[in-house]
């Protein structure tokens, strides 16, 4: 019997893979034995993508061992998600990136104090870790992270890799 989709035993490798930084690519085998329709890619990806939500950034490929359908596309996927895992920004470029997310969606406030970005540097790589220099970091929201980490990895076209980001408060003169 053909086992389709996501097991226990996937979702705890994914989760120890995720957790130590490696890149992740999501590979579905034996895809010439599954029966399709016109929905059945779409569907066995949202089904993937909701059991192993955390892994939203890993790409997924259909393949077949056994007939090498999309093997060889496998190998460029991998050299692809290293690239991405290795990859270093520059703190100037990475600066540009975060004020233009940060013109298109202010950051939050809290009691009337709004939370102000400083800069932000590139810590390491493996997986790329991001250090936020803010005014408050009790003010910096989990959602207002995701949205930066979604726009670093859009526009430096990050894929299959975390990303880390540190938060760290650096007072302006202006704040004392």
């Amino acid at each position: 019997m053909l086992k389709i989709g996501v097991t226990e035993q996937d979702t705890k490798i994914a989760g120890e893979a995720h957790e130590a930084g490696k890149g992740i690519i999501i590979v579905v085998n034996k895809w010439d034995e599954i029966e399709k329709d016109n929905n059945t890619l779409e569907n066995f990806k949202k089904d993937v993508y909701q059991k192993l939500a955390y892994l939203t950034y890993a790409p997924i490929i259909f393949i077949s061992a056994k007939t090498g359908q999309r093997v060889n596309k496998l190998f460029e996927m991998i050299n692809e998600v290293s690239r991405c895992n290795s990859m270093r920004v520059s703190t100037g470029t990475l600066n540009d990136v975060i004020n233009e997310a940060i013109a298109i969606t202010q950051p939050p406030t809290d009691k009337g104090r709004r939370l102000k970005i400083l800069y932000v540097t590139q810590a390491s790589t493996k997986p790329p870790t991001f250090v936020i220099f803010v005014n408050n970091k009790d003010i910096f929201h989990f959602s207002y992270e995701r949205y930066l980490v979604n726009h670093i990895r859009k526009e430096f076209g990050i894929t299959g890799t975390p990303i880390r980001v540190i938060v760290r408060e650096k007072f302006d003169e202006e704040d004392k």
